[in-house]
Formats: structure tokens, C-alpha cells, sequence
């Protein structure tokens, strides 16, 4: 276990999100190659609604304090995984992999996670992540693996 704690990112957390937010879509533009606005920022259109609509939950990791990444979901059926970003300082160590299996647990149900071709370390990341069977299709932009995550059991 790699010691990464997954929180739901409150409201007042939400500037923290946004600036995550920001060098998720930095990295992401060698691939899709975004550009920021006249503001210096590449923005998120849908931030406000993961503090005002029911079905969208905003998280942030953080490791021994510090923040690490964050996930944005969208409850279905099936549970969308629509955003996932660990910063490059802790990749690699196994805190990706836990703090989406955090995720995944706290939503019992039917779930997909899907990634662009042009990603092909996400596309291995989520191959290996995800804790159950899953099934894999593909879309125009890339795979999406579906599966069904199952309630937590009594510890016994």
C-alpha cells in the first residue's frame, strides 16, 4: 500500500481542483494539442457542476499531506471515471493504482474508464488498476474498459 489518501475535494477546495485541473490539461495538450485561453489557462467547463449536481464527485489524493492528484466521477449506471491525474512526482509508486481502487470501492456497481490511443501509458495503467475482470470495447478515440465493482464485504 502506498499510503495515498482519497478525500472528496469540498467546495472550498474547489480553487485546488481547478489548479490541478490546469496541469492535467498541460500535460494532455502534447497529445491533443490544446492551448490555453486568452486568460493563460486551458479551464474545465464542467468544475462548478462537481459541486452542484448530484451525480458528479470531485477527490483529492494526497501522500503524507501532500497533494498528489485528484479523480472527477460521474455516478451512472455505469459510474464514469471522467478525469484521473497524479502528478509526475508520484508516479510510478503504486500511488495511481491505489487511489483508483479508492475510488472504484466507494461506488459499488457497473463502472467504465476510458482513454485516448494517443495515451498508451493510461491505457497500460487502467489495463492493470482496475481490481476485477473487465471487459474491453473501443470507441473513435480510444479503449474503454467496462466492469462491475462489487459491495465490500463484512471484514472478517
Amino acid at each position: 500500500m502506498s499510503g495515498v489518501r482519497v478525500d472528496p475535494a469540498s467546495a472550498s477546495e474547489r480553487d485546488v481542483v481547478a489548479r490541478l485541473l490546469e496541469l492535467y490539461a498541460h500535460d494532455f495538450s502534447e497529445r491533443n494539442g490544446a492551448d490555453v485561453g486568452d486568460d493563460g489557462t486551458y479551464g474545465y467547463r464542467h468544475l462548478d457542476a462537481y459541486w452542484t449536481e448530484p451525480d458528479r464527485h470531485p477527490f483529492l489524493f494526497r501522500v503524507d499531506g501532500r497533494l498528489a492528484g485528484f479523480a472527477l466521477v460521474r455516478t451512472g449506471p455505469p459510474t464514469d471515471m471522467a478525469e484521473f491525474f497524479v502528478l509526475r512526482k508520484y508516479r510510478r509508486g503504486g500511488i495511481g493504482t491505489d487511489a483508483a481502487r479508492a475510488v472504484f470501492a466507494r461506488f459499488p456497481g457497473e463502472w467504465q474508464v476510458r482513454q485516448q490511443w494517443e495515451n498508451a501509458a493510461a491505457v497500460d495503467f487502467w489495463r492493470r488498476a482496475i481490481p476485477v475482470a473487465f471487459d474491453e470495447g473501443e470507441t473513435d478515440e480510444g479503449p474503454v474498459q467496462r466492469f462491475v465493482m462489487p459491495r465490500a464485504g463484512p471484514a472478517g
